[in-house]
């Protein structure tokens, strides 16, 4: 891989983190391509601004960027937003609509969600993608459309095509390049400095004095498992900005779950990686294990990562890509893992 002097950070994202370094040189390498890419990240790892940055280093890049998300939509609304319809189509169809494949000719556009898509909408998605032409809804005319595509899914779209909720044959077009965002946890060396670009931001935006970020604010906020990713972190930042006219931003300014004080609650308890489970352990059964909690926390993460690692191991057969995927953390994240815990003989 090139080094981050020949590749810089692309616009928008920031962090040196060697997993980010992988991938700004993917977005680089796949920018100017006509391949079609398929991001795959839990939400809030910045899948849009990869899929934006594609889009502007491409050649396509004076034509438009238009973005879908598949997610907010039902079948029929999806349909219509993405192949347009005619007049008298359905209901309340009083004239003909232009659909965001046609407003994305010459340029590229960005189906966020895709996952989401019915089996029914994936046939005419899938006809795009080979054919490069469809019909609007209410329509026998057929339009031709030279547009890029760009996907992202935050759940693991082989899962999807195994519980026959996604069609084998369009996760295979999809997926010609794809570029895994790694959730925070994978990149705490990023932390702080991503905490202090929102600082500086909120506080412009708030007219207010530019806060520092304490040494303990930094531990704490290199320490929280952050479920909810770089969006979660500049919501937090936000909220301190506005409730405080502080010189230092200090662990106190961050609510009680991130400074390990409260369970973390996102509306129903949900685990969807090692770190979350460890973190749900040590919260539930260690607040008051004195000075033992730690040997003892780094036993549990030790036990319960290892068979969560080994499991997913051999229910992928081996294969690591697909494993770290699963486990919402870094290609080499895993293969360290592998190594530490002596698990060669699961993977391939």
């Amino acid at each position: 891989m090139a080094t981050s002097t020949e590749f810089p950070v692309i616009d928008g994202m920031i962090g040196r983190s060697p997993v980010m370094e992988e991938v700004y040189w993917l977005t680089r390498q796949v920018a100017d391509s006509a391949a079609t890419v398929l991001l795959a990240g839990e939400t809030g790892t910045g899948k849009e601004l990869v899929a934006h940055a594609i889009h502007e280093l491409s050649s396509r890049n004076s034509g438009p960027f238009v973005r879908v998300n598949c997610g907010a939509l039902s079948e029929s609304l999806l349909e219509s937003e993405l192949f347009g319809h005619t007049k008298g189509a359905f209901t309340s169809a009083h004239e003909n609509r232009t659909g965001r494949f046609e407003a994305a000719h010459g340029g590229t556009i960005f189906l966020d969600e895709v996952n989401s898509i019915s089996y029914k909408l994936q046939v005419k998605l899938l006809r795009v993608l080979q054919e490069h032409e469809f019909e609007r809804v209410g329509d026998t005319r057929t339009i031709q459309v030279d547009c890029r595509i760009v996907a992202a899914t935050n759940r693991d779209l082989s899962d999807e095509v195994a519980e026959g909720r996604f069609r084998e044959d369009l996760y295979y077009r999809l997926n010609v390049i794809p570029i895994f965002l790694p959730p925070l946890r994978d990149r705490t060396d990023d932390i702080s400095e991503l905490a202090e670009f929102f600082i500086r931001s909120y506080s412009e935006k708030n007219n207010k004095a530019t806060p520092q970020l304490g040494p303990d604010a930094k531990k704490v906020l290199r320490t929280y498992s952050w479920p909810g990713n770089v969006r979660e972190l500049q919501n937090y930042v936000e909220r301190a900005i506005v409730l405080t006219d502080d010189a230092v931003l200090t662990a106190e300014h961050f609510p009680p779950h991130v400074r390990g004080l409260a369970a973390i609650r996102i509306g129903r308890p949900k685990v969807e990686s090692v770190e979350d489970l460890c973190s749900e352990l040590v919260t539930r059964g260690l607040e008051q294990a004195g000075s033992e909690a730690n040997e003892l926390h780094s036993e549990i993460v030790s036990l319960v990562e290892r068979q969560l690692i080994q499991t997913v191991l051999r229910q992928c057969q081996g294969v690591q890509t697909k494993a770290a995927i699963r486990l919402g953390i870094n290609r080499n994240t895993l293969h360290k893992k592998i190594s530490e815990y002596k698990l060669e003989s699961d993977s391939r």
